[in-house]
């Protein structure tokens, strides 16, 4: 089965929906998470799911194809062996010129100022991070504007016009994608998108515009920060081309480093506890150290099972939304020697029967099952 969600609920609309009702969904979801103007770590991700679910439902045959089938059609995918890759349309068309002005500014037509590639570093930290949030910073070779020629790649920063694109640095490219007629704006290959060219490249940068400069990166960790969380630096990422237009971002992913024992589920902390027979029948009290700096104190009860659990409430990792602290869940298990010797073996055949007790086998095993049960 698959795990994608109803590509209906995706858009929020209902499975009877027309072509208007259809169109204005999708309007409404992409001005709410386009990442241009959405700013959360899985804006790129909903975006193109609404893409995906509004290339499918706005295509008769798709449409058609999809409430027979669902996710699960004959042959896979209806955009083939990749999947789908983007939504290929012009954006100007369905969102409306007013969207990308208030993104970009100016008039009604899409800005057509060019943007650097996004970097993306990615930087371990500890599960005591995660638990009190707290600064880090990091050095990484990053590539900057080089001063030379001002990011234009050209000696002393001395260009010509394109002649293919007339100094534009784009040119119009008109296509026809399914049911759409994308007639949009392409950077001229002649020239890069840059609109001039270089009359001798800069020695400096090798006609590339940039260089690469080692940064000192300082920035803040929240507290319950997820394992795979993006944070992101306007404007660190990548020089435009040329040195025209305005630098990418730069997105710093979090990868929680293993703790010794802990394993992390959402605000919980689970481990695992060996105790000894004597511990589990009679009962113990377990102080090891914890990530809060305090000693965490286990009490574990007389008569405690192997596969028993106890809960330490409010000693997890607290919510990333900065309210509480999980728990702690300890999976109490019967630690197994390797090897016993003779006269513990013969210690323990002598008192077999009393930790066997009287009832058989069979009566075991129903009352542990009535027990789960209840």
């Amino acid at each position: 089965m698959s795990d994608k969600r109803d590509y209906y609920d995706v858009l929020e609309v209902s499975r009877d929906a027309d072509e208007k009702e259809l169109k204005k969904a999708f309007r409404s979801l992409a001005r709410k998470y386009h990442p241009d103007k959405n700013d959360s770590p899985d804006a790129d991700e909903k975006f193109k799911e609404i893409q995906e679910a509004y290339a499918v439902l706005s295509d008769q045959d798709k449409r058609r194809n999809y409430d027979r089938f669902g996710h699960n059609a004959p042959g896979g995918s209806p955009f083939g062996p990749g999947g789908f890759q983007g939504f290929n349309i012009n954006l100007d068309d369905i969102l409306g010129g007013d969207f990308f002005s208030n993104i970009f500014g100016g008039g009604r037509r899409r800005s057509t100022q060019r943007q650097g590639h996004d970097i993306l570093v990615r930087h371990n930290i500890s599960i005591e991070t995660v638990l009190n949030g707290g600064k880090e910073e990091i050095e990484a070779d990053l590539p900057i504007v080089c001063a030379d020629c001002n990011g234009s790649g050209a000696k002393d920063g001395i260009t010509e016009t394109c002649s293919d694109c007339g100094g534009a640095g784009q040119v119009r490219v008109r296509q026809q994608i399914g049911p759409f007629l994308q007639d949009s704006v392409s950077p001229c290959r002649t020239c890069n998108g840059s609109g001039q060219i270089a009359k001798s490249r800069c020695k400096t940068c090798a006609g590339d515009g940039v260089i690469s400069e080692n940064q000192t990166l300082r920035f803040d960790v929240p507290k319950g920060a997820n394992d795979g969380l993006r944070l992101r630096m306007r404007g660190k990422g990548h020089p435009a081309p040329y040195g025209k237009g305005i630098s990418g971002d730069l997105f710093i992913e979090l990868i929680v480093d293993e703790h010794p024992w802990f394993e992390r589920n959402g605000m919980d902390l689970i481990m695992s506890l060996p105790l000894s027979f004597r511990d589990l029948a009679m009962g113990a009290e377990i102080k090891i150290p914890h990530i809060d700096g305090n000693t965490l104190s286990i009490k574990v009860p007389s008569g405690t099972n192997s596969g028993d659990t106890i809960t330490i409430p409010g000693r997890g990792l607290p919510s990333n939304r900065g309210v509480g602290r999980g728990d702690i869940v300890i999976l109490c298990k019967l630690f197994m020697p390797k090897k016993i010797d003779k006269a513990t073996k013969k210690i323990l055949e002598s008192i077999s029967q009393e930790l066997n007790g009287k009832k058989d086998i069979v009566d075991k095993i129903i009352e542990d099952a009535e027990e789960r049960r209840n």
